[in-house]
């Protein structure tokens, strides 16, 4: 198959460094707003540049990668959809949820498959704790804890279009525990601070964020995201049940230290960013998508899933600028 890849940047080039690996993709072909960048990424894998997004889907496609800036999310992943073409695409579809909505409306009417990117669906830990809450293995869940903490802030240019804490970042968090209990979150309440650089508060973003979402069978999920991690990059699960628990994201790379002796990061080198922490995520959810592509499974996250997800960072979002409880209807309407 023949699979084209809209963005060069640093996670356009993970999955370009996947693409070449997989057997059943024949030829990759690259195009970026930079087409320079677009050519060396691909002379470095073996694949074929496209001056222009336009030559791009000229370029008979079996499917479409896309790992573009946000703002051209939703653009590609409607046009690619109309020309019946199979997406991948780094999340948000779109900034917001009116445009969400849009393109998952227009993905609907193509009925061609789109595979959203939240590869903590993909991680083994993640899974393997999935798969425990599935089987009853830890009994009724009264406690799920979910963190993304960073090493170090984005760029200042970054945060006045990043949307802030929680729908850039926490909504990994909160896709993670849809994921692993199966149960959608019916209201949040949710807090942040700033104590770093001031480009956050000039944003009215916040570098540190946490929230409390309270599940659908009354579980209580507690998602805790920072800018500021110096340790190392830490994304964690936690599921902790009336019979057990299990958590995912604890092992040598881990940036904790035991403050009675020892630790986990015995060799000194913890995660620094989540293009290590996820490599084999990032690998199993693109060859997901070639499947896709294959007609041989349907997309394992879907626009919709990726919108429900989208509703509990944007309910996070209001109840920290609010002081105050915000249920997931309240955004829906």
């Amino acid at each position: 198959m023949r699979i084209g890849l809209a963005g060069a940047g640093r996670i356009g080039a993970r999955h370009a460094e996947t693409l070449r690996t997989l057997p059943e993709v024949e030829s990759v072909v690259i195009a970026d707003v930079d087409a320079e960048r677009a050519r060396r990424l691909a002379g470095e894998y073996g694949a074929q540049a496209a001056a222009t997004v336009d030559d791009l889907f000229a370029s008979d496609l079996d499917g479409l990668v896309v790992a573009a800036a946000t703002d051209a999310h939703a653009e590609l992943v409607t046009r690619a959809t109309a020309a019946g073409m199979p997406v991948f695409c780094e999340k948000p579809v779109a900034p917001d949820i009116v445009g969400t909505l849009q393109v998952m409306d227009a993905v609907e009417r193509s009925g061609c498959q789109v595979q959203v990117g939240f590869q903590r669906r993909f991680d083994a830990g993640h899974v393997a704790v999935r798969d425990a809450v599935a089987a009853g293995r830890l009994g009724w869940l009264h406690t799920v804890r979910s963190c993304t903490l960073d090493p170090a802030p984005p760029p200042a240019g970054y945060i006045p279009v990043s949307g802030g804490i929680f729908r850039d970042c926490a909504v990994h968090d909160i896709d993670a525990v849809r994921f692993v209990t199966g149960r959608e979150v019916v209201q949040v309440v949710a807090v942040g601070a700033n104590r770093g650089e001031d480009y956050f508060a000039e944003s009215g973003d916040v570098d540190t964020g946490a929230a409390i979402l309270t599940l659908d069978d009354g579980t209580i999920a507690i998602i805790s995201e920072t800018r500021y991690n110096a340790a190392g990059y830490d994304v964690r699960l936690e599921a902790l049940g009336a019979k057990d628990s299990l958590i995912a994201g604890l092992d040598e790379h881990t940036p904790l230290a035991s403050a009675d002796g020892g630790g986990l990061l015995e060799d000194g080198t913890p995660y620094t960013g989540f293009l290590e922490r996820f490599s084999a995520a990032y690998v199993a959810e693109m060859r997901a998508f070639v499947r896709v592509v294959a007609g041989q499974s349907d997309s394992p996250c879907t626009p919709r899933e990726a919108l429900e997800a989208f509703y509990v960072a944007e309910a996070c979002e209001r109840s920290r600028r609010e002081g105050r409880v915000v249920t997931i209807e309240e955004v829906r309407k």
